[in-house]
């Protein structure tokens, strides 16, 4: 499950062992899936068979989709009126729609964590605490953004496609970019365009 995180960017607060969390940090990197679209359109996105989606909807999202034995995906979004608070997400390994008492349960569960949401604000911490996973915490993303706007004397948007696109390009989790950029071991001080190589490893 992920939710909005500032208009910049979404956090995974919760998610079930297996792919899950891959599968959120790869649409983090790439900037593009079904959750996003998801989130950013503030309606339902289904989509039974990824081997069967048009490729030039999620070009980048859809191989690594596969790679991860990921079939098919169904982003609810958790709507507020016209606010989209977050996402729930739920796939399977095997392609097919959702029969109709899974899809009633899953509109149930969105409906339940958006009212939680609602009445507590709180829920968030609760929600990331559900497991003890630290790497639903992206806050390193959100730091290293931050440095990598004032080392390349870009805007954040910018800056945070700077660091999804060396993420993407080295095949490094997105979150483990990040935590290389706030530890000063990675650089952008030369890489003000976003086109070439930030500045190297340095210690």
């Amino acid at each position: 499950m992920a939710l909005e995180a500032g208009g910049v960017l979404t956090e995974l607060v919760w998610s079930t062992p297996g792919s899950s969390t891959a599968l959120d940090d790869v649409q983090c990197t790439v900037g593009e899936g079904p959750a996003l679209d998801a989130y950013r359109h503030s309606v339902l996105v289904a989509v039974p068979d990824l081997q069967r989606a048009d490729t030039r909807r999620w070009p980048a999202f859809l191989p690594e989709a596969q790679r991860l034995g990921v079939q098919a995906m169904f982003c609810f979004p958790l709507n507020l009126g016209a606010v989209c608070l977050g996402v729930f997400t739920a796939q399977r390994a095997v392609p097919g729609p959702l029969n109709s008492a899974q899809m009633n349960d899953a509109l149930i569960v969105a409906a339940a964590v958006t009212a939680a949401l609602i009445r507590d604000s709180g829920q968030r911490k609760s929600f990331a605490q559900a497991e003890p996973h630290t790497e639903l915490h992206r806050a390193a993303v959100h730091q290293a953004t931050g440095i990598i706007s004032v080392q390349a004397g870009v805007p954040l948007p910018e800056a945070l496609a700077m660091l999804r696109a060396h993420a993407y390009r080295t095949d490094v989790p997105l979150l483990a970019t990040a935590e290389e950029v706030v530890a000063r071991r990675l650089h952008f001080r030369d890489n003000r365009d976003g086109t070439s190589a930030p500045s190297g490893n340095k210690d």
